[in-house]
């Protein structure tokens, strides 16, 4: 245990404090944070609109959001780690969340607290098997960069590897010491707090909470191996060669481990850093639907993705001019549209979180694509049937007449447009759809957290470059290409399609003569679903009701008895959780 609470220790995410030293200690903090923040949203967003009180919920929601991102700051800071991480994420959704919380969060995306560089040293030593002095002929041991999981300083190459790798100036990457163990338990905390959520129905019901933290799980894993981080950058820099929008750091493996990684020093403008942009001669708008076209190739094409793009993994490069002309692979436009003599490359780090789009995914992701670029509510609720993220047994009938209200309404604007639209057609139609979606069986399918974040961390990107962004000027042009490119397999389609027809007609003897058996010896059943739901609805709101009285006289008679009878009246107000737990997940049963 004394070894374990010094790695953690010697993590250098900052100093734990007395008490919260040790991976016990971590774990418990990370719980208790998690178990109030859960209890205190259970209380104000699902207790107080069933006991009709959803004004106070409205009324106090946004101080509590920006006490909850302060809070979690904090902590995040404090402790380092998988932390960091959730942050992050939650700091880059500026499309989504509101700005109580991303302008609190935003300093964690490249702003943790450095390792003193003694024990960087010690770490990068032991890994290269040499001192620093033979292994580089500088190394600055003020930090250019200080993640959750790794720090990064500006290095010289020896002559002897300058001159066999033809690079100088290098970044030397090192792993915080102890990141093993911090890690190790801050997925533990993780699970537990997953266990939790696929005990609710309302959070279980959408989506698999312990598969997700799985999945985050490996990926954490791998970001903490450089080895296969440098792989991923090989990789990438080969799906995207001879792209001129796309830049990658060379790789030094002989100065690579597991945990020391050295990059060729590719350090420019940070995308989201406006001024800089424009003083080298560079809109920050047109930057947007570049960025957006690159990350639609990753996903919808290549299949393989970064799925950590924050602002402090991507840098814009200035081209010299004479390089203005350059074209992308394929030697025309594009797919944002836009002329392709862009002036400026963007140039991606940090290849520890990598996604990979599985054949089957990438088609209905494009199918998905182009079926909301064409507005079409339809071919929309059909991808995500294909998917998996919609059941294919659902009656989608209303979710394709929402559809079709949002993309009619909707579809064409912008972010700033959208901040534009009376509130109240918002809460309208948000009630609407909302009502829709809840009706319907949604679920995330396995494998599309990574998804899901590079698409989030892209949008909330694009919006910080040009708050007037419209997505639909990158979409519609990417989806008209991929449109181009699917005539090419219609043969191929209908060939499959009549396979298909051919062997439904086959198997509908056998099909109509079981039907009819069935119904010969009574065993076909009828039911109203729909009645049966609204019954049980209402049976299930009498009980609400009655157990929130219940909560409320026994906690007023209790803190009336108490005032003379102290004993009885704590248990009186101790008892009355009962019927509040009653009221508040008696309602989960559907």
């Amino acid at each position: 245990m004394a070894a374990a609470s010094a790695a953690a220790a010697g993590a250098g995410a900052a100093p734990q404090g007395p008490g919260a030293g040790g991976t016990r200690a971590r774990y418990r903090r990370i719980l208790r944070f998690a178990g109030w923040n859960l209890a205190v949203t259970w209380f104000y967003e699902l207790l107080l609109p069933r006991i009709g009180l959803a004004r106070v919920a409205e009324r106090t929601r946004a101080k509590r959001m920006q006490r909850f991102a302060r809070r979690f700051h904090g902590l995040a800071v404090e402790l380092g780690g998988l932390m960091i991480k959730v942050g992050q994420f939650m700091s880059s959704r500026l499309d989504v969340l509101p700005p109580e919380i991303t302008k609190e969060l935003e300093g964690l995306q490249d702003e943790v607290p450095a390792v003193p560089f003694p024990l960087i040293r010690q770490l990068a030593e032991a890994e290269l098997g040499v001192p620093l002095e033979r292994a580089f002929a500088w190394v600055d041991e003020v930090p250019v960069a200080a993640a959750s999981l790794g720090q990064a300083h500006r290095a010289r190459l020896s002559s002897a590897d300058a001159a066999e790798t033809g690079l100088d100036a290098v970044v030397l990457k090192v792993q915080r010491p102890g990141i093993d163990e911090i890690v190790t338990v801050d997925l533990a905390a993780l699970r537990r707090v997953g266990g939790w959520l696929s005990h609710v129905r309302l959070v279980s019901s959408r989506v698999d909470a312990p598969a997700l933290v799985e999945e985050f799980a490996a990926t954490s894993l791998e970001e903490i191996d450089y080895l296969h981080e440098a792989a991923s950058s090989e990789r990438f820099a080969a799906e995207f060669a001879g792209d001129a929008r796309v830049g990658v750091p060379t790789v030094v493996w002989e100065r690579t481990t597991r945990r020391v990684l050295t990059l060729e020093d590719v350090t420019a403008i940070k995308i989201t850093d406006a001024a800089a942009l424009a003083a080298a001669g560079i809109d920050p708008a047109s930057v947007a639907p570049v960025f957006a076209a690159v990350m639609f190739d990753q996903l919808f094409t290549h299949g393989f993705f970064h799925a950590d793009p924050h602002p402090g993994n991507i840098f814009v490069t200035p081209r010299p001019a004479a390089d203005s002309g350059a074209t992308d692979a394929s030697g025309a436009a594009d797919a944002s549209g836009a002329d392709p003599a862009h002036p400026f490359t963007l140039t991606f780090i940090d290849f520890g979180m990598m996604g990979t789009v599985p054949p089957g995914t990438r088609s209905g992701l494009r199918k998905m694509l182009i079926a909301a670029a064409s507005r079409d509510g339809k071919g929309l609720v059909a991808a995500a049937q294909d998917l998996g993220v919609l059941l294919a047994s659902a009656d989608t009938r209303e979710l394709e007449r929402a559809l079709t209200q949002l993309f009619a309404r909707f579809g064409g604007m912008g972010f700033a447009e959208l901040r534009e639209v009376d509130q109240r057609e918002f809460a309208d139609f948000g009630a609407e759809f909302g009502h829709v979606i809840r009706s319907l069986p949604f679920q995330l399918p396995e494998n599309f957290l990574l998804i899901i974040r590079a698409m989030s961390l892209t949008s909330g990107v694009c919006s910080a470059l040009d708050p007037s962004f419209n997505l639909w000027d990158s979409v519609e042009p990417y989806a008209q290409r991929l449109i181009r490119e699917e005539r090419g397999n219609v043969a191929q389609d209908f060939g499959s399609q009549a396979l298909s027809n051919l062997g439904l007609l086959w198997r509908m003897p056998a099909r109509m003569d079981a039907l009819l058996t069935s119904i010969d010896e009574g065993r076909v059943a009828v039911s109203v679903p729909g009645l049966e739901r609204r019954i049980g609805r209402l049976e299930r709101a009498a009980g609400r009701l009655g157990s929130a009285l219940v909560f409320g006289s026994l906690l007023i008679a209790g803190a009336l008895v108490r005032l003379t009878d102290e004993v009885f009246g704590t248990v009186l107000m101790v008892v009355s959780v009962l019927p509040l737990l009653h009221a508040l997940f008696s309602g989960r049963r559907r």
